[in-house]
């Protein structure tokens, strides 16, 4: 594959989708697999997760869109499994199942809640709003009473953190939850679901992104202050992509609903969506292979200097509506990913030297390729073609 003709729609539509539906699902048992080795496309995970049903049940509702076949079933599959084994009686959902469905972690996790909203949001157009709709509410519900944090924003998990850093909060499910309840006020017309986006996006403003430094940090304390270590924080430059790109989309929801944006904290997130871009931009993406690092300090260094998948996904949509011109370097780093392997699969990681990392393609990144590869903004750059 060369990079520089690399179209990605055709891919997900000819290879990726075909293969993850033969492949990627277990049709017997209702559940989608974690991960496909690229020799033998089988899974040896002896687990399932909530994260990966929620993003394959969002990924083929895209690709039922597209009329791929049996792309419909497998969002009933997926949404059979969300209704069914994986939601609790006390409410919310699982976190962690056995092979044969049944919680073994019955710990609920916010970042996972918030991709449970973003599939059900996503299968209205396939199966019908009414329906997922009341699935929907009911869950936007829990999350109100049940995951509000008493430092403002939600928690991480209940009934504990599962972040790996037990003493901090993370920006990163706030970010997933603010995209999906953008996705369910378009999907249902709900105004409530936006107005509980516009509370995350002024959390974002006043919050989450550091106007001193230019960027934003991943970890935070109680109180929503920085983790730092010598002065500095850590930061993902490709969640500073990802947040251009939504609040792009919200600002957009908002003009084509109607819907009221407070001047001030829109021309707060203008602000903030410049310097997140222009701080990726600078510090974030190497020049000789046109890929973004995994991770950087605040003032700049880098600190983690492979490259994993998805950071790429996310600068290309960010890159299409901040500089249009930048796409095809853009899809050029991502198609790197992309070489040299199975059509439909993937390289997850690269090492600081650009050398890939032999490991299964693991199934949540075809979330991250499905919604690149079918953005508007994308397409519209003229690189991808429907």
């Amino acid at each position: 594959m060369r990079p520089s003709n690399f179209n990605g729609l055709p891919w997900l539509a000819d290879h990726a989708w075909p293969l993850w539906l033969a492949h990627g699902i277990d049709w017997q048992r209702g559940a989608f697999h974690e991960h496909l080795d690229p020799a033998s496309l089988k899974c040896d995970a002896p687990f399932r997760r909530l994260r990966v049903a929620a993003r394959q049940t969002y990924v083929f509702s895209i690709a039922a869109r597209y009329g791929v076949v049996q792309a419909k079933e497998a969002v009933a599959l997926g949404l059979d499994f969300l209704r069914g084994p994986a939601r609790l009686a006390e409410g919310g959902f699982a976190w962690r199942f056995d092979l044969d469905n049944r919680p073994i972690d019955r710990t609920r996790d916010l970042y996972d809640h918030a991709f449970v909203l973003l599939a059900f949001a996503a299968a209205a157009e396939v199966m019908g709003a009414e329906g997922v709709g009341a699935d929907a509410a009911t869950l936007l519900d829990y999350i109100a009473k049940e995951f509000v944090h008493p430092g403002g924003g939600y928690c991480e998990s209940i009934p504990t953190s599962i972040s790996g850093l037990a003493e901090a909060r993370r920006q990163n499910p706030h970010m997933h939850l603010f995209e999906a309840l953008l996705a369910a006020s378009e999907a249902f017309g709900s105004e409530r679901c936006f107005n509980c986006a516009s509370d995350l996006a002024a959390l974002f403003a006043t919050r989450f992104f550091q106007a001193r430094d230019d960027a934003l940090p991943e970890y935070f304390d109680a109180a929503l202050a920085p983790l730092r270590e010598a002065g500095r924080f850590r930061v993902e430059p490709g969640h500073h992509y990802e947040w251009v790109w939504l609040l792009d989309r919200y600002e957009a929801a908002a003009a084509a609903m109607g819907w009221p944006v407070d001047p001030d904290l829109q021309s707060a997130l203008q602000s903030a969506a410049e310097a997140l871009f222009g701080f990726a931009e600078q510090h974030g993406v190497d020049p000789s292979s046109n890929l973004v690092v995994n991770g950087l300090w605040s003032n700049g260094e880098v600190s983690d200097g492979g490259f994993r998948l998805w950071p790429q996904t996310e600068r290309l949509k960010a890159v299409a509506r901040r500089r249009p011109d930048c796409v095809p370097g853009a899809l050029a780093g991502l198609a790197r990913h992309l070489a040299g392997v199975r059509p439909g699969l993937w390289i997850e990681r690269m090492d600081a030297c650009g050398q890939p990392i032999a490991e299964p393609a693991p199934a949540t990144s075809l979330y991250h390729l499905t919604a690149a590869l079918t953005d508007d903004a994308v397409i519209g750059a003229g690189r991808v073609e429907r």
